[in-house]
């Protein structure tokens, strides 16, 4: 069967579609900037659309039978609204399984996606281990990583473990129904994956803390804007307890232990090396 991937270019898109092609699967990858996906397997089908205008999807779905769906589009994550009308075109094409990168899930995608009647499946990561890239450029010009709330903890979960588990559900099905939130085996402070970072590089990079007001005058110094500050400043300071929470998904659906922050660390060490 011919699997869709959208969002074929993106943090978890790429891995997803890797991995289904390494398990011999015929895939079709969405994106919004056809030109420019660079860096999928040679005989994957690339092709244009954009979700948000489900007008330009109209042959994608063609030959489908399941597909990846983002739950949100664009840099701001917002939620996709236009999913009635593209899980009424994925329906009558053929598509019969479905899994959907959720955001919310009370969302109005969401409860589309429950009365779509396809065999459908949330995955909802609770954070992606490579978003500490953010700090690459900076561990690799002063060795140092700046920011507040150094007690949050999250248990970050390696991207190419949820690629797995996607591509695991897509191909064989067995969790209908389900939301599956995959996390990382540890819940970790940002002091803590600096630590991991530190030992891959063999490298000495401290961690500061800053305070409310430190980081303000160092992030308006960077050129953030003040609603993108404050907006930061409260998510870190009211960080839930769930995104601290360890699963059981990664292991359930693939059959092994998720892999380790220090085990991404030391397959990503030349990012933060000078």
């Amino acid at each position: 069967m011919t699997i869709l991937v959208t969002g074929a270019t993106g943090t978890l898109g790429r891995h997803v579609v890797g991995r289904l092609r390494r398990t011999g699967q015929t895939v079709r990858a969405l994106t919004r900037a056809p030109a420019g996906a660079t860096g999928l397997p040679h005989d994957v089908e690339v092709v244009g659309g954009d979700l948000t205008k489900p007008q330009t999807l109209a042959t994608a779905f063609d030959g489908v039978r399941a597909v990846h769906l983002l739950g949100a589009t664009g840099h701001d994550h917002a939620p996709l609204r236009t999913g009635p009308q593209i899980l009424t075109m994925a329906a009558e094409a053929g598509v019969r399984r479905l899994t959907v990168l959720s955001v919310d899930e009370d969302g109005e995608l969401e409860q589309a996606v429950r009365d779509s009647g396809l065999e459908w499946t949330f995955i909802r990561p609770i954070d992606f281990m490579s978003n500490a890239l953010g700090w690459a450029e900076t561990i690799r010009s002063t060795a140092e990583v700046r920011e507040p709330y150094a007690n949050r903890r999250t248990a970050s979960a390696d991207e190419t473990d949820v690629a797995e588990v996607v591509a695991t559900v897509l191909t064989g099905g067995g969790h209908a129904g389900r939301s599956l939130v995959v996390s990382g085996p540890e819940a970790l402070t940002p002091a803590d994956k600096v630590s991991a970072i530190a030992a891959a590089t063999g490298r000495e990079i401290r961690f500061t803390e800053l305070t409310d007001d430190q980081a303000r005058r160092q992030w308006r110094a960077e050129g953030w804007p003040e609603e993108g500050i404050e907006f930061m400043l409260h998510m870190w300071a009211n960080v839930p307890g769930t995104v601290a929470r360890v699963t059981s998904s990664v292991e359930e659906v693939i059959g092994r232990p998720p892999r380790t922050f220090a085990q991404w660390a030391a397959a990503h060490a030349e990012a933060f090396r000078p």
